[in-house]
């Protein structure tokens, strides 16, 4: 196999011409023949002045090319898109496959022997790992690390559980313009991603599990020494990976994708990760089995005490042992001979924990936070091909009922009408959003965490039954029904209920259906509204032409791997 500057000549018609070239241009930089003679390793670089997620980044490079160069490698840096949750228009799930597509080409078009995937928030790691499992080049994962924690009169703050809760303490006048903005400067109180189980964290603890992240690179904090240490040993990993590593696909074996599957529910893990995964899964041409993941939920507890499922912050995680820690309770149900990208197995990671010292952030079996998994899959009528709900976030005495659905046509509609006085709703009523998902919004956006009326809020109501095809962020919490799939804009039975209708949620059982006969909605189903028209250009047309539903990933049809089961 071709390696180093000579991997993936530019085609001039004369390989050796364009070696020449090669090494004539690269020289200009100042490198020897001595550096350039060494293994290649990519380092992306994924800074970005809108990525306040990223804002270590470029003490993770240096730190990254130090260790590449201790072990005798040559560390190059390309940039390629940094896509942050907050300043993504119309959603950062919109431009993950874009990141993905980009990610994949730049890996493949410049010679690189290995290549370390620098991300944190929450699309960026899937785009990275999407675009890796579709390479031939080993990678390693350096997630970028959670941030510190705030405080606001002598309460612990952290983004971004707290601030749903807190917007929702003002929505309800708990708390006055004053101090909501007070509490803004204190939310995110450095760079780094959420600091509670949102996706980011989710995402780069997975990444940890599933093989392709180092022991304690899924928690350490975004501003310690440890992450700096962490970027440095990556490093050095990756070298020893251009001789030996494993692609990605072979990292993510069916083994290993399980091995996800159970951490995310232990984890009390966002249920954005599930559309992630099944993305990943669909590069490598397999689809994610809705019916397992919910079976290892029904046997899987959920043992990590963090916010939004629990109580606590990354950093406690962190200190409590992290991912390693995790795996070391669900040894039983883990496939601890899964390989790792860097050499040796998962079972290498439990095998190198230093004793307990502490059993409340990461449970032991006996004291689960739940019994049960994070999230559980539903069926039913409203729901053909799956929708899900991360039930241990959700308010138990909703998760059997039964309510009268209050209608929004899409975000907007929301947006206009959910805090209008005259709009009839009550406690017990289902809020049903629709034209969300994936080609309907467009982009999938996290519009499913949908507020609870203003005049309830008031109230004190702090929970209603909400469904939607949208997504919700990986922090929010609440009785949520997510991913509805086939989304309403797809032809999916969600665009077919009226307000009125009985809608039943009944998580127990796995089922959400719309109480109408079914000559009632065969009818309703064969009047489905005419598809919007299609973007006229560019890449928003590309994106409504290919993307997939929910139980699909979400990603492009044309980059899917050829199925095989």
């Amino acid at each position: 196999m071709t390696r180093g500057l000579r991997r993936r000549l530019t085609s001039y018609g004369d390989q050796d011409f364009s070696l020449f070239l090669r090494k004539a241009f690269i020289k200009a930089m100042g490198y020897s023949d001595d550096a350039l003679d060494r293994p290649i390793v990519g380092i992306t670089n994924t800074y970005s002045d809108y990525n306040p997620c990223h804002g270590n980044v470029p003490q993770l490079i240096e730190a990254a090319k130090r260790g590449v160069m201790l072990a005798g490698g040559m560390p190059m840096v390309f940039p390629t898109m940094s896509i942050h949750e907050s300043f993504a228009s119309p959603t950062s799930m919109y431009l993950r496959n874009l990141m993905a597509m980009e990610t994949e080409e730049m890996v493949r078009a410049q010679p690189m022997d290995a290549v370390i995937l620098i991300g944190g928030c929450d699309k960026t790691l899937p785009a990275q790992v999407m675009a890796a499992a579709s390479s031939e080049v080993p990678a390693i994962v350096l997630p970028t690390g959670p941030m510190d924690t705030g405080n606001h009169r002598g309460e612990r703050l952290g983004a971004c559980t707290d601030c749903r809760r807190l917007w929702a303490q003002f929505r309800a006048d708990q708390i006055d313009e004053a101090e909501v903005a007070e509490i803004n400067g204190k939310l995110a109180s450095s760079v780094g991603t959420c600091t509670v189980m949102g996706t980011a964290s989710t995402m780069a603890a997975l990444m940890e599990a599933m093989g392709l992240a180092l022991p304690m690179a899924g928690s350490a904090p975004a501003t310690s020494a440890e992450r700096m240490r962490l970027a440095e040993e990556t490093g050095r990993a990756a070298v020893a990976m251009t001789r030996d590593g494993l692609t990605t696909a072979q990292v993510l074996s069916p083994a290993a994708m399980r091995n996800g599957l159970i951490t995310l529910q232990a984890l009390g893990g966002s249920t954005n990760a599930v559309v992630h995964l099944a993305a990943i899964y669909g590069r490598l041409g397999r689809k994610l089995d809705m019916a397992e993941f919910d079976a290892i939920g029904r046997q899987v507890p959920v043992l990590v005490d963090l916010k939004p499922t629990g109580q606590g912050y990354m950093g406690e995680f962190h200190a409590a042992g992290g991912v390693p820690r995790l795996l070391s309770e669900l040894t039983d149900l883990l496939d601890l001979s899964a390989p790792r990208a860097f050499g040796g197995t998962i079972g290498d990671s439990v095998a190198a924990l230093a004793p307990r010292h502490e059993e409340q952030i990461i449970r032991p079996r006996a004291n689960p936070i739940s019994t049960s998994g994070a999230i559980a899959v539903l069926s039913g009528n409203l729901a053909p091909r799956g929708a899900v709900i991360k039930h241990a976030a959700a308010d138990p005495a909703l998760q059997r009922h039964v309510g009268r659905a209050v209608v929004f046509d899409s975000v907007e509609d929301m947006t206009e009408r959910l805090d209008d006085q005259s709009l009839e709703i009550v406690a017990e009523d289902i809020l049903v959003l629709r034209n969300a998902g994936p080609k309907g919004a467009p982009g999938m956006p996290e519009a499913g965490y949908i507020p609870i009326p203003r005049h309830l809020a008031r109230q004190g109501v702090k929970d209603m039954v909400r469904i939607s095809d949208a997504r919700m962020s990986g922090t929010a919490f609440g009785t949520i029904v997510l991913h509805i799939s086939p989304e309403a804009a797809d032809g999916g039975p969600l665009a077919v209920v009226r307000t009125g209708d009985r809608i039943q949620l009944d998580v127990p059982n796995r089922r959400l259906d719309l109480l109408v006969d079914a000559a009632e909605l065969s009818l309703r189903m064969q009047s489905i509204p005419a598809a919007r028209p299609e973007p006229e250009r560019g890449y928003a047309q590309l994106y409504d032409r290919h993307v997939t539903q929910a139980d699909d990933g979400v990603d492009f049809d044309f980059l899917m791997g050829a199925r095989h089961e």
